[in-house]
């Protein structure tokens, strides 16, 4: 026999730990890590590229 749920109830409870900084110091560290301005910029291009094809393949549906 198949159950129906028909609400689900998720809680979430987020532990922030040191400054909001952090993050943004190991982006930066990891791109570093990636090689040069080049690289970085081949990332962004690669991104951008797959973000146009999930937009397209919204529009078909």
């Amino acid at each position: 026999m198949p159950i129906e749920i028909r609400e689900l109830h998720i809680k979430v409870t987020v532990n922030e730990s040191g400054t909001p900084d952090n993050n943004r110091n190991s982006v930066s560290r990891s791109a570093e890590g990636a090689g040069n301005e080049t690289a970085r910029e081949e990332l962004v291009a690669e991104c951008i590229e797959q973000m146009v094809k999930i937009m397209e393949n919204k529009r078909e549906r």
